[in-house]
């Protein structure tokens, strides 16, 4: 019988805790081995029970879970998936916890709102298997490097193009480990980018504003979440809500997004097979496709779409993805131009404008 994946729970709630041990104990390959009710708790069950996947809440007593995953990241490391309160507040922190080294985040139970408690569920068991599976390479950092998320190569240069001057567009799909990956490539892009950049991150409803913001802070381009409607601008950066798909449309006017709802496909929405298949159909060889780490293969097919429409397709490499998923489908599908890792994509989407 194949050993289980062990799993700890960190949240300073007992109900909570009782709600994680529960869910996750549904499935026969995973077993909690341990809880705790504080970072400083959990920093020593981890080295004392020594689990596979860690669940950890951001506020607790004594210590918070953002110190504790900095130690565990730094001494200990294991994959760390964050229990994250769906508000505002609340993703300013997330997104921190996902800078210095975690791996995921999920809502907490306490904080359903469009998800059921079985959604909630199927969502953090498929995240612990993910990120189980894939034995991802954690990176031992310094506090320094922890408290800044490392440090990014300079933007190349767009010294050839003017803005405006590309009818090029540029769609990118991230999930597990995408948001500290895509704020790389963003603050590598150059200030005098030419093109739109659309973007699918698989993520809860609620939190994808907050995340185009942080983007939008720490990037050179103008980033927000996509509403319908909004045209297609060069140097401006388009994230799809949680809640929806998005698709590109062509007009006289000039193009604009469309944020359409509608069915899961590829088991998400958004979907990043809608929006490369939009983007394939709408720009052909025009299209640049970027599909990076996450688990399970939405986007692979949409980036086959792209490259038989005459498109140029970028693929992060597996030693730099934390989880090596859609985008090694898309390379088994034959869909791939080029493999590079994370600190290279900015360059390489700059080199196919």
């Amino acid at each position: 019988m194949p050993e289980k994946i062990k799993v700890l729970v960190v949240d300073d709630s007992a109900l909570v805790r009782k709600i994680i041990t529960d869910i996750l104990e549904r499935d026969p390959a995973i077993e909690v081995v341990g809880t705790a009710n504080n970072g400083k708790t959990a920093i020593f069950k981890n080295k004392v029970l020594d689990p596979d996947v860690i669940t950890m809440d951001i506020e607790m007593p004594i210590m918070n879970g953002l110190d504790a995953l900095r130690h565990i990241i730094q001494t200990n490391p294991k994959p760390i998936i964050m229990m994250s309160v769906l508000t505002q507040d609340g993703a300013e922190p997330t997104f921190r916890a996902l800078e210095y080294g975690a791996v995921d985040f999920i809502p907490k139970p306490s904080s359903i709102l469009s998800l059921s408690v079985e959604e909630i569920g199927n969502l953090l068991i498929g995240k612990v298997k993910s990120v189980y599976k894939s034995k991802i390479k954690i990176q031992k950092k310094t506090a320094a490097e922890a408290g800044d998320g490392g440090k990014d190569l300079p933007a190349p240069s767009l010294s050839g193009i003017k803005p405006g001057e590309s009818r090029k567009v540029v769609a990118v799909g991230t999930s597990t480990g995408g948001p500290s990956a895509l704020l790389q490539v963003f603050r590598c892009l150059p200030e005098n980018f030419p093109s739109p950049v659309l973007v699918v991150q698989h993520m809860p409803e609620g939190f994808t504003r907050a995340f185009a913001e942080r983007i939008n802070d720490n990037s050179a381009l103008s980033v927000k979440e996509a509403e319908d409607g909004d045209l297609l601008r060069p140097g401006h950066g388009y994230v799809a809500p949680g809640h929806s798909h998005i698709v590109v449309e062509r007009k006289s006017g000039g193009d604009v997004v469309r944020v359409v709802g509608g069915a899961k496909v590829s088991g998400h929405r958004p979907s990043i097979d809608v929006l490369f298949d939009s983007v394939a159909a709408a720009y052909g060889r025009d299209s640049i496709g970027v599909i990076m780490t996450g688990m399970g293969r939405d986007g692979a097919s949409g980036m086959l779409n792209i490259k038989k429409n005459g498109g140029s397709t970028i693929a992060q490499n597996e030693d730099t993805s934390v989880v090596y998923g859609m985008n090694r489908v898309a390379v088994e599908m034959g869909a791939i131009d080029v493999i590079v890792p994370l600190h290279d994509i900015s360059k390489k989407i700059v080199e196919y404008l």
